[in-house]
């Protein structure tokens, strides 16, 4: 049965719309000046060491092809990698929200702190998260799925734009108004369809393996509505109230659907591309040289007709012709120098568009002290702290969405919580170890110092079980025996003293 898409904000209305805007944003797009802007199917194909192929005049472009296999230089991966590597959270810190905690304070790792982490590791999110921020990175934008599982506990998945569409409500760049899943399903060979609005939830399905939608078409002729386990009319109860994709937006400064990491350097990968190029033509037909001779009479083969090579290239042989006239000579290789020198300078201005370490481009890394490398990096940790920032309200979004499925209304409005990433700065040993001597003379409590020298909260929380055990079996001093109490009451002044003194400690290491 056809599905209405007549009425604004209809669930065919949303189909139409999403999966629209969904399948127009793969493939490349030309604006009113005549410039091009990149689409999905283009950033993936860069991404992953696939770029167009280079015009070479005068050269088959089937042998431009076969060139290419061998010159191909992918250094947009490495654009993409290199803040990836750095982006690592560590867990979440939520504030004095949790029953039983005084205001103000806080004894250890909050309840919502540990809940929060059970669930990152329930769902395998320390290798997961990555896949995120590399699909934001790459794809302009990633989505996180918060759904209810079998066990009521929730499931996070990672989900691409190539197959997720979503569409803020009017005037609000933070609240979703619907949010589409389009996919292939390869065990019933059919295309199925997910929409999300605050209120229900609709299932769609077709047989086409490619979907289209007409921008003005007032009828999906090709869809179906499912009929959904214990819904009415197809559609089903949003029991969260809201949609739940949680979208990670890349450089929303630049693009407010987002802008990849790798976009603003592809015509640089593409001028790399034909510098390799005609790198390797240059070799191929000009890194030799080429030997001539004049005044030579050159004998033809009477079966073929073909002039006959005289001489042939050997070490050991000593060309000569017994023609008066005969002049031997050659010309001059080709210098490959200008092709090296513009690929490397090609090089250096992505290094510098993309705050991309040189010395992670180029490898040369020659007497070059700390403090300059430090200063090399500097760029990509600005680059990569601003990136964790916006993805960091993200994941506390994801959270709150978490708390939802849990039923725990509380934490699910609690809008004081931060993810704690991992520091992106290379720092060695000695030097977090020296910061924390120093914050510990300036009162930092030590869960926070073992915070900042990168310990997880799963390490940190076991190592304050080793404190508090290391301090119930630690040997009291001996007694000295100058101050040996004068009587029975000195010596129970003494043993309350040091129970004291034991109890204090217990709770410094607690």
């Amino acid at each position: 049965m056809p599905i209405d898409a007549t009425k604004v904000e209809s669930p065919g209305w949303w189909l139409q719309r999403l999966g629209k805007k969904l399948l127009d944003e793969r493939a490349d797009s030309i604006d009113s000046d005549g410039e091009k802007t990149p689409g999905l199917d283009t950033l993936r194909d860069f991404a992953e060491g696939r770029p167009q192929m280079p015009h070479v005049p005068g050269v088959d472009p089937r042998e431009v092809r076969e060139w290419m296999r061998d010159a191909r230089t992918n250094w947009t991966a490495l654009v993409l990698d290199s803040p990836v590597e750095r982006m690592h959270v560590d867990g979440f810190r939520f504030g004095s929200t949790d029953e039983g905690a005084p205001e103000g304070k806080s004894d250890g790792a909050s309840t919502s702190d540990k809940e929060a982490n059970r669930v990152w590791q329930e769902n395998s999110m320390d290798a997961d998260a990555d896949l995120v921020h590399y699909g934001a990175l790459s794809q302009r934008r990633a989505f996180v799925l918060v759904e209810k599982g079998d066990d009521g506990r929730p499931v996070l998945t990672h989900e691409t734009p190539r197959q997720v569409a979503v569409e803020h409500a009017q005037g609000n760049r933070r609240k979703l108004a619907a949010g589409l899943k389009l996919w292939r399903d390869d065990w019933t060979g059919q295309t199925r369809a997910t929409l999300w609005t605050p209120e229900t939830v609709h299932e769609f399905m077709t047989k086409s393996n490619a979907p289209a939608f007409g921008g003005r078409s007032a009828q999906l002729r090709s869809w179906d509505a499912l009929v959904l386990p214990n819904a009415k009319d197809g559609t089903r109860p949003n029991d969260l109230k809201a949609v739940p994709l949680v979208p990670f937006i890349n450089r929303r400064n630049r693009r407010p659907e987002g802008f990849a990491e790798h976009e603003d350097v592809l015509t640089i990968q593409n001028r790399i591309n034909l510098s390799l190029i005609n790198l390797i033509a240059a070799m191929k037909y000009g890194a030799f040289r080429q030997r001539w001779a004049s005044g030579l009479e050159v004998d033809e083969d009477p079966v073929t007709g073909q002039k006959i090579q005289p001489f042939q290239l050997d070490i050991r042989k000593l060309w000569t012709s017994a023609e008066t006239d005969t002049r031997f000579g050659e010309f001059a290789a080709t210098d490959l120098t200008p092709y090296i020198a513009a690929v490397e300078s090609a090089v250096q201005d992505l290094a510098a568009i993309s705050r991309t370490p040189p010395h992670y481009l180029l490898g040369q890394v020659v007497n070059v002290s700390g403090d300059a490398l430090k200063a090399a990096e500097t760029g990509l940790v600005s680059k990569v702290r601003d990136r964790q920032r916006n993805f960091g309200e993200s994941w506390e979004q994801v959270m709150r969405l978490s708390f939802v499925v849990l039923g725990d209304e509380k934490r699910a409005t609690t809008y004081d919580a931060e993810t704690v990433w991992r520091d992106p700065e290379s720092r060695s040993i000695a030097e977090l170890a020296d910061a924390a001597v120093k914050k510990k003379a300036a009162d930092v409590p030590w869960r926070q110092r073992m915070q900042d020298m990168g310990y997880t909260p799963t390490q940190i929380d076991r190592m304050e079980i080793d404190r508090a055990a290391d301090s119930l079996n630690a040997t009291p001093p001996a007694p000295d025996p100058q101050q040996q109490p004068a009587s029975l009451a000195d010596a129970r002044a003494q043993r309350d003293q040091r129970l004291m003194i034991g109890r204090g400690a217990d709770a410094d290491a607690a």
